[in-house]
């Protein structure tokens, strides 16, 4: 079988660099938010890996900064409709302005100096419409703002939520990094380890994806005439799709609510209907992220869990935020414990 792309292999060193780094300021005894610590992991990794940007250089949290940004679509909508200094549009505007002086600023540095680069920021410097024309900065600096969102948002969720449910069923933290320590001992897991080689913490991730699913809703046009719970939803009409209720359908998937890795084991995955499981969306409109965030997930569980368990605080309770992407509302707090080892 053949090994990952050197890209793919490239960027899993640069997750397990970027966890390990993080996990450096970590004290058993001590709490973490998991989410926002995920979040800057995440971001760190998706600044580096996907646009080669030195993630100190700037003097930004950007991950903070994406967080600020994102809180906007938390307000109510008749504060979001308020205009003027102190607003939340305005504060709004003040993110924006701060992560376009970052990108922007990159982008002309490279047009300066004649060497767009060979991550994704420079393919999209040098690429091309058919009649010759090229992307301008404002169209570099909106896809870019997309793939930083896309590249780090929903393994932050996705990391959460893992840890939350293992918190609650500490015997499958326990089997994940017994599964880890056999496959790669004190080193860090490469690609090919991480998607071949750990099929527990693959089921493990799976599950997750199917309880909490980050990109929870998303729209769609009719493709043709259907008839949906009595309804006829003719063609053309905009529609959408929920992975957040598919997910949980009784006659599915069996007890629905709780975390279940082993639905996802080589012998049961094969049952699932076509179109039960979609996480990612599906199609011909599947999220091109797809593999890059499967990877970054197992890079950062497997890192933890080398040297920690995590458990949850007393008389906490998840209460699940739905705008723009699934996450714990008011982050994640979490007690740092030793590993068993």
């Amino acid at each position: 079988m053949a090994g990952p792309a050197p890209s793919i292999a490239a960027a899993a060193e640069i997750m397990s660099e970027e966890a390990e780094r993080a996990l450096e300021g970590w004290r058993t005894g001590g709490r973490v938010d998991l989410y926002d610590w995920t979040r800057h992991v995440a971001m760190r990794v998706a600044m580096r890996a996907l646009f080669g940007f030195d993630p100190d250089r700037s003097g930004v949290d950007v991950a903070a900064t994406f967080e600020r940004g994102l809180s906007f679509y938390e307000r109510e909508y008749f504060l979001q409709v308020l205009r003027g200094p102190g607003s939340p549009i305005a504060r709004l505007r003040r993110v924006r302005g701060t992560l376009d002086g970052i990108i922007l600023g990159e982008i002309a540095r490279r047009r300066r100096s004649g060497e767009a680069g060979a991550d994704i920021l420079g393919l999209l410097i040098e690429a091309r419409e058919e009649d010759g024309a090229s992307f301008t900065d404002e169209q570099v600096r909106d896809q870019v703002l997309t793939l930083l969102f896309a590249g780090h948002d929903t393994t932050t969720s996705t990391v959460a939520f893992l840890f939350y449910e293992l918190a609650r069923k500490p015997e499958w933290a326990e089997r994940l990094a017994e599964e880890r320590g056999r496959v790669t001992g004190d080193e860090s897991p490469g690609a090919a380890e991480l998607l071949g080689e750990m099929p527990e913490l693959g089921m493990a991730v799976d599950e997750t994806l199917r309880l909490y699913p980050p990109a929870w809703i998303g729209p769609r046009r009719a493709a043709e005439d259907f008839e949906f719970g009595g309804y006829r939803v003719p063609a053309g009409l905009p529609v959408n799709y929920s992975s957040w209720a598919s997910h949980r359908l009784a006659d599915v998937f069996s007890d629905p609510h709780s975390f279940r890795p082993e639905l996802f084991s080589a012998e049961e995955r094969p049952k699932l209907p076509t179109g039960a499981y979609v996480p990612f969306g599906g199609g011909p409109r599947i999220c091109i992220g797809m593999r890059f965030g499967e990877l970054e997930i197992r890079a950062i569980a497997a890192a933890i869990l080398r040297r920690f368990r995590l458990e949850l605080e007393p008389r906490w309770s998840l209460r699940v935020r739905q705008m723009p992407t699934l996450s714990p509302r008011g982050g994640l707090p979490m007690r740092i414990r030793g590993s068993a080892a």
